[in-house]
Formats: C-alpha cells, sequence, structure tokens
C-alpha cells in the first residue's frame, strides 16, 4: 500500500495543485476480503470533496486507504476549491478541464498507470457528487464509470428561486459559480443538458451509481435526476436510505457503489 500527497502545476488552473494518493500496489493478500479483485489489473478512481473540503478528506474523513486496498484500485484525490469542478472559460480557471483531462495525463505519466476509459471511474461527494456527474458526462472518453454520493444537484432551484446556504453558499458566491440564473438550466453545467447531447450523438455515456441519505437536503434533486434517468433509458443505479449528510453515509454507499460496478 502505498499512500502520500503530490503536488504539481497545472496549466488549466494555473496554479500548482495538491492530490492525495492511495494505491495498492503491495497489498499483504490475507487483509483482502474478495480476492476476485486481485484477479485484474486495478481500476482507477479519481475522488472528488465536498464544499470547503480538500484532498485529505478521503483519507482522513473516508475510506480511501481501506477501499483501495479491497477493491485493487488506485485512488486520487485532488483539491478543487469551492469551484463545483466547473469551467470559468478562460485558462487558469477551467476546474473541469483538469479533472478530467490535465489531472489524469499527468497521473498515465508520473505512475506508469494504464489509465483507461475502461478502468477508470470518477466519485465525489455533495458538491463533488454534481463535479463527478459533471466530470464523466463531459469526458466520456476518460471515465467510464461514476460514483456520485449526496450530490449537490441544485440547478433547477438555482434557476427557480434565490439559492443560497446561509453561512456556507452565500448567493454571490452561488451566482459566481453558476453563472446566469435565467440560462443555467440549458447550459452544460446542467447533467440533464449534458446527458442529452451524448445521447443525441451517439456517445458513449459512463455508467453513473448515484446515493442520497433519505434525512438528506439534497434527496429530492438526487430522486428527479434519478427520474430524469429513467425517462432517457440510462445505464445508471439509484440508491436512497437511512442518512444525512455525513460520512456515515458516504463512506458505506461508497463501498456499495464500488460493489455495484466492479
Amino acid at each position: 500500500m502505498a499512500s502520500g500527497r503530490m503536488e504539481f502545476r497545472a496549466l488549466s488552473v494555473m496554479q500548482h495543485t495538491n492530490f492525495a494518493f492511495a494505491i495498492a500496489n503491495d497489498v499483504k493478500m490475507d487483509e483482502v476480503r474478495d480476492l476476485r479483485h486481485y484477479d485484474r489489473e486495478p481500476y482507477n478512481l479519481i475522488l472528488l470533496h465536498g464544499l470547503t473540503g480538500t484532498d485529505t478528506d478521503w483519507m482522513y474523513g473516508g475510506m480511501a486507504q481501506e477501499m483501495a486496498i479491497q477493491y485493487n484500485l488506485n485512488i486520487f484525490m485532488p483539491t478543487a476549491g469551492n469551484t463545483f469542478y466547473l469551467d470559468k472559460g478562460y485558462v487558469g480557471g477551467n476546474w473541469c478541464e483538469y479533472i478530467g483531462s490535465e489531472l489524469p495525463a499527468f497521473i498515465r505519466k508520473t505512475f506508469n498507470l494504464d489509465m483507461k476509459r475502461e478502468n477508470t471511474m470518477i466519485g465525489g461527494l455533495s458538491m463533488g457528487g454534481y463535479g463527478a456527474i459533471h466530470t464523466a458526462l463531459a469526458y466520456p472518453e476518460t471515465f467510464g464509470y461514476c460514483i456520485a454520493l449526496s450530490s449537490a444537484l441544485i440547478i433547477h432551484e438555482y434557476a427557480e428561486e434565490t439559492f443560497e446556504v446561509p453561512g456556507v453558499m452565500p448567493r454571490e458566491m452561488v451566482t459566481e459559480i453558476f453563472g446566469d440564473q435565467k440560462t443555467v438550466e440549458a447550459s452544460d453545467k446542467n447533467p440533464e443538458v449534458q446527458y442529452l447531447a451524448l445521447k443525441n450523438d451517439g456517445k458513449a455515456i459512463p455508467k453513473i451509481y448515484f446515493a442520497c441519505g433519505t434525512e438528506d437536503d439534497l434527496i429530492d434533486h438526487n430522486r428527479a435526476f434519478a427520474s430524469f434517468l429513467k425517462e432517457q433509458g440510462a445505464d445508471y443505479v439509484f440508491e436512497e436510505g437511512p442518512g444525512v449528510h455525513n460520512w456515515a453515509f458516504w463512506n458505506q454507499y461508497l463501498k456499495k457503489g464500488l460493489e455495484r460496478l466492479l
């Protein structure tokens, strides 16, 4: 098991960026509960943090190292600030490009990994759940799978109301992230728009697993997205269960998502 943190200069965001990693490169088989995951080459997982988070969240709050061991994974966890992993449209502010293209390219080169869409996943929680879905649909050539937990799928609410989360996401911050309230639903910041574009173009679409706790304030947003995917005949799994917006739920359902996809 190898783990650590790394920094490199990312051109898409024009700054030095951090990511943590956990690589199951020398696991003792007596630690592993299901040896079938070691009958194949390792899968790769880019795992995104939530609002106010950082690259170490999944290492210390989550179970990244344990998941790497049990499921034979190379896990990479970048820091992206409170950006919702979206592009601003100029070099220096393109966080979706960073996650979907530049970071995977750096990982391939630096760690000498066979990282193709068939063995590469993206996942995340809350803001990172939204980011995982959005980035997977923006870069379907990079990611074959997506695991999104308690996803902040707030596009429709933002478009219809004066949306803010007092003390966490003031209105000015939400507006800076998502832009024009009148046009956001029709933009590619809306995962539904992204999905329809891929479907209409006949392109491969990542398989999506997502989950939300029934006591989570975001449950209705996730149910609405599940209804949309069902209407489109998408390849997806949506699960809900008792839980709130916390690590107990995210750790449990990250494991469920990995079991579903692997």
